[in-house]
Parts: structure tokens; C-alpha cells; sequence
């Protein structure tokens, strides 16, 4: 699978955190320390980077992505209970929005981290 060894990467840096960390901090105190564990991994992260949603040639919403990997992968991170179904739709907005073709919601939830993989679906022809 596409991008497999880099979301491997991307998850053990994801359970370090968690195991450093534990539950019950905000998702930008995760955001931060996740950023550290990608950079010492040695790859290369962007934290709150900008996606602008077009309608047509009109800009109708400006959103940041809470992580992107090397340029291929975004994050989004959360410290919820679950994970939700709104923040897959969330997720999948913003691949789309993006063209990128993967992301990963990571939780660092009340008991594990929990990842949900979504790819982008390519419009049929």
C-alpha cells in the first residue's frame, strides 16, 4: 500500500507520545509533542497548515489542517472519548479539499490511541 512504511512511522511516533503523555490534555499540548517525535524520526512535518476550500473560482471557507507529513499525509489530531463520525467527515473534507490521497485521525483517547485511515476517493469518469 501506498505511504504504508511512512503512516507506520507516523503511528509510533503517535504511541510514544501517548505513552509519554497518557489521557487528558488538550489536543494542541499532543499536536506539539506529536511534532517533536515526527521531527526526531526525522521527518519532515508542517504544524497548522492552511487549506482554503474553493466553490467554483470563489474562496468559501479557510481551514488549517493540524498536521501535515512530508507533504503527503494529514493529521488530524483529537482527545476525545472516540473518535466520531463527524471527524472522519472532517478528515475527508480536507483530503479532498487538499487533493492529498491520505490521512490519519489520531486520538489519544481516555484508554489507547485510536487512528482511523482515510484515503480520498477519486470521483468516478
Amino acid at each position: 500500500m501506498k505511504y504504508e512504511k511512512l503512516t507506520e512511522k507516523i503511528i509510533g511516533c503517535a504511541y510514544q507520545v501517548y505513552n509519554k503523555m497518557g489521557f487528558g490534555f488538550l489536543e494542541s499540548v499532543y499536536e506539539k509533542c506529536l511534532m517533536i517525535e515526527l521531527k526526531k524520526t526525522g521527518l519532515k512535518a508542517e504544524s497548522q497548515h492552511p487549506i482554503v476550500v474553493h466553490y467554483e473560482d470563489t474562496v468559501v471557507g479557510e481551514f488549517a489542517a493540524d498536521i501535515i507529513v512530508e507533504d503527503s499525509i494529514i493529521l488530524e489530531i483529537k482527545a476525545v472519548r472516540h473518535i466520531a463520525k463527524a471527524h472522519e467527515v472532517q478528515l475527508v473534507n480536507y483530503l479532498n479539499a487538499t487533493q492529498k490521497d491520505i490521512g490519519l485521525i489520531i486520538n489519544f483517547g481516555e484508554k489507547e490511541v485510536e487512528i482511523k485511515r482515510k484515503i480520498r476517493k477519486l470521483p468516478e469518469k
